[in-house]
């Protein structure tokens, strides 16, 4: 978009007239202008519905798209405004926008569309009641179940989560600690420790030289070359002997496995 065209100032006829000729030939340049000349409507419409960390210029971004659209689609053989026309396409957009792109987690469609209306009943009849409504209040206003409005609610404080960084007061002196702190993690040594026991009780399967073997190369470290020097056997022998073991504790351990899971 050049700085000539956001620059230029229309009157209501020039502006029809400009819709006219768009509507006539769709030519990029009359599109360009029409975009410049209604952002600021865009904007201002936007600015309605920013709260809490919905930023401005996303909800603007998505206002555009709106106004694209009304452009595409709009006839003045209607006989009806633009601005009539586009008001409700570029607030729908923006109402579809935080609808679904604005939860923290996914919920379900009908608590999104929900959502809204219970917050505006609340308001009401607050004001009609003079108190805070009850669910049974709020479902009968709506023409729901109690149940669709509690679910509801409870969904509804998914709308914005915390950030695991988020800092929390930990003591009475200030100092902070985040999320991230609280959120236990799976100890590897947990694993460690059950296999091992595994293995423990898988043993008995093995002679006493075997055991041997599996003790000097696996809990000493030791090569087979080394093994075999500390019984007095080739490393060949060790190695036919460390199979074997190997073979007879696999076969241990998946029977307990087994046994376990059934």
């Amino acid at each position: 978009m050049t700085g000539q065209s956001r620059k230029q100032k229309y009157n209501a006829e020039e502006l029809k007239e400009l819709i006219h000729q768009y509507w006539q030939t769709g030519h990029p340049h009359q599109q360009e202008q029409l975009v410049s000349a209604y952002t600021p409507l865009v904007e201002t419409l936007a600015k309605k519905f920013v709260r809490g960390q919905i930023m401005h210029e996303d909800l603007i971004q998505v206002g555009m798209i709106g106004l694209l659209a009304s452009l595409r689609r709009f006839d003045p053989s209607f006989e009806r405004s633009f601005e009539s026309f586009a008001i409700p396409t570029i607030v729908g957009e923006i109402k579809r926008y935080i609808r679904d792109k604005t939860w923290s987690v996914h919920v379900p469609r009908r608590v999104k569309e929900l959502s809204p209306k219970i917050k505006r009943v609340v308001d009401e009849l607050t004001t009609q009641l003079q108190r805070s409504p009850q669910i049974s209040d709020i479902a009968q206003h709506l023409g729901v179940t109690e149940e669709a409005v509690l679910e509801t609610l409870e969904m509804g404080r998914s709308y914005h989560s915390l950030s695991m960084d988020s800092e929390l007061e930990a003591d009475n002196d200030g100092h902070t600690i985040t999320l991230l702190d609280l959120v236990g993690s799976a100890d590897p040594g947990y694993d460690q420790v059950e296999q091992h026991m595994m293995l423990d009780r898988a043993l008995h399967v093995l002679d006493k030289r075997e055991k041997e073997i599996i003790h000097l190369t696996f809990y000493q470290n030791l090569s087979q070359k080394q093994a075999g020097d500390v019984m007095g056997m080739s490393q060949m022998h060790i190695s036919r002997l460390q199979r074997r073991a190997l073979g007879k504790l696999r076969e241990a351990l998946r029977v307990e496995h087994l046994e376990t899971v059934t």
